[in-house]
């Protein structure tokens, strides 16, 4: 298969696994941040964390897939993000290892203080974790300072905090908004009764805010320093992120949009799609969790297809920018990863879907007390 062909089908499975981690964990992500906030009782606390309880370690399994597709088929571009995202990815993993911790601890006990603690580390944990995806997201938009020596050495030159500037933040409030409105749906199809009346409402609201902060976003980026490859391409060339020239244009990340118009179904969709979800959670709350997911869909398809071909751009030294041409794995390790590719991810998805059909239904008050071994 033609290398260029590879390069856009692994650019297209990233953008299918992040998608697939923000619509899969982010429900549970929602769900433990807004822990605390709709769980008034230790039992309606514990409706939340089971519903959940089954599926939330599944749906690690896209965090995974996202971490090892961009390992195996973009090297550089893993190289050049987890040393310069390094604490703030170390963040992250700190707050996913507390989080079995705490689903495992909390109900060990029946001390009212020590419950409360853990249902508080729960939602700051997801809370945390949310917020630093968008950040590192937030980054990418605007470029790393990065760049690489004669013999492709790496060198990072930002800080820590540097990663927490404005926009960056402005992206991690997308990413916890649109992660509460997609908890707060799945809590309305799997509760009852107050609890299910207390998530439609944050559902309501949450997706109202994410269709408004995302509507927000046009306007920034339209005034957002962004990048353009200058010079002739080689699309199936060897993978070498110094033969480009690539400047900085205003408002770069729109030209996509009207270069091809097509690909502002997009955002049309997160923005619109959110706003429906608002409706229809308060009657159709299956349809609901469908369209929230379509909304979170085209919020990740958005920042993928306004960015292309860049996938990670250097603000130090623009023209070292990690595009889809120039950072990833040989023609031959794409074509072998993508056969397995084939036979392994509709396994994955066949077994989700069936478990998700056998924990189909409401956790009420009686599966709890049903249940002694529940979280």
């Amino acid at each position: 298969m033609d290398y260029e062909v590879l390069r856009i089908i692994w650019w297209g499975l990233l953008l299918l696994l992040m998608a697939g981690f923000a619509v899969m964990d982010g429900f549970d992500l929602g769900v433990s941040a807004l822990l605390p906030f709709l769980g008034r009782t230790d039992i309606e606390r514990r409706i939340m964390i089971n519903s959940i309880g089954p599926v939330w370690e599944g749906n690690q399994v896209w965090f995974v897939l996202g971490g090892g597709a961009i390992f195996a088929a973009w090297p550089i571009v893993y190289a050049v993000a987890f040393s310069g995202f390094y604490f703030a990815m170390l963040v992250v993993l700190l707050t996913l290892i507390v989080r079995p911790v705490g689903f495992k601890y909390r109900s060990k006990l029946a001390n009212p203080r020590w419950r409360s603690t853990w249902d508080f580390v729960l939602a700051i944990a997801a809370i945390v974790t949310s917020l630093v995806l968008g950040v590192a997201i937030g980054n990418v938009m605007q470029g790393v300072p990065f760049h690489f020596d004669h013999s492709l050495r790496m060198f990072y030159t930002g800080t820590f905090w540097q990663l927490f500037n404005p926009f960056a933040l402005y992206c991690g409030l997308v990413s916890l908004s649109m992660f509460v409105m997609q908890g707060a749906v799945y809590l309305v199809n799997k509760t009852e009764n107050a609890l299910k009346e207390k998530a439609r409402f944050t559902a309501t609201i949450s997706a109202v805010v994410t269709a408004a902060l995302f509507l927000l976003g046009a306007f920034w980026v339209r005034d957002l320093a962004a990048y353009h490859i200058s010079s002739p391409i080689l699309t199936s060339g060897p993978s070498n992120p110094l033969n480009k020239t690539v400047v900085m244009q205003v408002g770069g990340w729109l030209m996509n949009d009207v270069r091809h118009p097509w690909m502002m179904a997009a955002p049309i969709i997160g923005v619109l799609a959110a706003a429906i979800t608002a409706v229809l959670v308060r009657r159709y709350q299956r349809l609901a969790m469908v369209v929230s997911s379509l909304s979170v869909i085209g919020i990740i398809a958005t920042f993928g297809l306004s960015m292309f071909p860049f996938i990670l751009p250097s603000s130090s030294h623009p023209s070292m920018s990690l595009t889809v041409w120039d950072s990833s794995s040989s023609q031959k390790t794409l074509f072998i990863m993508m056969v397995c590719a084939i036979i392994f991810v509709p396994i994955i998805l066949a077994y989700t879907a069936w478990v998700y059909r056998v924990m189909r239904g409401p956790v009420t008050e009686k599966t709890i007390a049903d249940n002694h071994q529940s979280y």
